[in-house]
């Protein structure tokens, strides 16, 4: 095989066109895969609101992951496989693609000592007690015991992503979202002979839905028939560097990103486990928008990559542009949607009018503002494709600091409501959304190329 790549076919075609072809499947798959994360919370729910409170102290944690592994490091990794392809360098793309892999089990096994060594501190520490505590714990220690399926399968798609093979990636998606939610039904709430397993069902399923993924795409990887191969090539440390330089800063957005709701959670925590489920309902709309984002920020990653590689720099802006354009209207639409009619989402949860009216508040307030959260997202995924991330993660600094502090000054002078708490998400997501797009706007994405 040529270590060179044909000429890349993007940098000539139609950018919205483009865009719609790769993003298409990512949106679909991230929509059914959004589905599955509101059945499990659904199942969940039906074991009363105990175990859905315990469920909403550890979905962030478990998120973070997925962020992490598909969107901090997963982007690093798909926005130099992208450059590579546009400089047309095969044999540098496929170390990429194997040292990506080293890097996925080195992070899945940092994590998984983390919290199942030091779970129950951190849990506690957020806020957690008695049976919510009980219920984070075991949802927890299934979870990160198999951590490495999680980082494992987000890296792989990384790698398709950024070699623009976006319908494999999508439809192993959609296969693992399908045994998610089957797995989900049977084991959480039991059938026939299988007992219920509760939120420990949840916690299985997801593992269970991550490991078939990770087979498949490793086998479409291995294919001997592909141009780009995932395969074992010499260790050398300046991939290692590439990937974790652009990914551990990117990782500084996704903690916050994380980090931000984990503190309003805990927070909310403490208006008791009836305003942390709800809060908890609420937060899972905004994580349902990073999925449905990811869907056109994937599509910028390999878009903008490759012009990078390619040198084309100014069309490289206009597809960012465009791609926060689109990411604005989906997200917004949603977000207004919802704020008009919160009852659609916070009945399907749960039938606790006192967690049914902390989700219906946080809707009403935070996500009229979504359309910043899609701004934001977005280009900050497009960023990972320029290997530009500082001023994505200063937005996302940005962010949670006006959480942390925000809900203390609120604990301090005794202000501390569902109504308070959720202004305090919104002020942060319009900060958010404008830091980013400023810096853009600004030059941050030309800062070291050549005059």
């Amino acid at each position: 095989m040529s270590d060179t790549l044909t000429d890349h076919p993007h940098l000539s075609a139609p950018i919205g066109r483009t865009m719609f072809n790769l993003a298409a499947p990512n949106s679909i798959a991230m929509f059914i895969n959004m589905m599955a994360i509101s059945a499990e919370a659904y199942f969940v729910g039906l074991h009363g609101v105990v175990p859905l409170a315990g469920l909403a102290l550890v979905f962030p944690l478990f998120l973070m992951m997925n962020t992490l592994s598909a969107g901090a490091i997963g982007g690093a990794v798909s926005g130099l496989m992208a450059r590579y392809a546009g400089a047309n360098d095969r044999a540098s793309a496929e170390a990429i693609a194997f040292h990506a892999v080293l890097v996925g089990v080195g992070f899945s096994g940092f994590f998984a000592a983390l919290f199942l060594l030091g779970g129950e501190a951190i849990f506690t520490l957020l806020g957690a007690r008695d049976g919510v505590l009980e219920q984070a714990i075991v949802y927890s220690n299934i979870c990160f015991a198999g951590v490495a399926t999680i980082w494992v399968s987000n890296i792989l798609g990384a790698i398709l992503r950024g070699l623009g093979e976006m319908k494999p990636s999508a439809f192993w998606g959609v296969v693992a979202s399908s045994v998610q939610v089957v797995s989900c039904m049977v084991l959480v709430i039991g059938l026939g002979p299988i007992e219920a397993m509760g939120i420990g069902g949840a916690a299985w399923s997801a593992i269970l839905a991550y490991g078939v993924s990770t087979i498949g795409q490793a086998i479409h990887l291995r294919r001997a028939t592909r141009q780009i191969r995932l395969r074992v090539t010499p260790i050398e440390r300046r991939y290692f560097v590439e990937i974790i330089s652009i990914g551990l800063t990117a990782s500084i957005a996704s903690f916050c990103m994380i980090g931000t709701n984990i503190v309003i959670s805990g927070f909310a925590a403490r208006l008791g486990p009836e305003a942390l489920a709800g809060f908890g309902i609420g937060l899972r709309l905004e994580f349902i928008m990073i999925p449905l984002v990811f869907g056109v920020g994937a599509a910028c990653i390999n878009m903008i990559g490759i012009h990078y590689g390619a040198g084309q720099i100014d069309r490289a802006h206009k597809i960012g542009w465009f791609g926060a354009a689109v990411a604005i209207a989906i997200s917004g639409t949603i977000g207004m949607f919802f704020a008009l009619f919160p009852s659609l989402l916070t009945d399907l949860f749960t039938d606790n009018l006192a967690a049914r009216l902390a989700a219906s508040t946080y809707l009403r307030i935070v996500a009229p503002f979504y359309g910043f959260l899609g701004l934001g997202l977005c280009l900050y995924f497009a960023s990972q494709g320029t290997g530009r991330v500082l001023w994505a993660a200063i937005g996302n600094v940005t962010r949670f600091s006006i959480a942390f502090f925000g809900g203390t000054l609120l604990l301090h002078y005794d202000a501390l409501t569902a109504q308070n708490l959720s202004w305090v998400m919104s002020i942060g997501l319009v900060f958010y959304g404008s830091v980013i797009a400023a810096s853009v706007k600004l030059g941050a994405w030309r800062v070291g190329l050549a005059k």
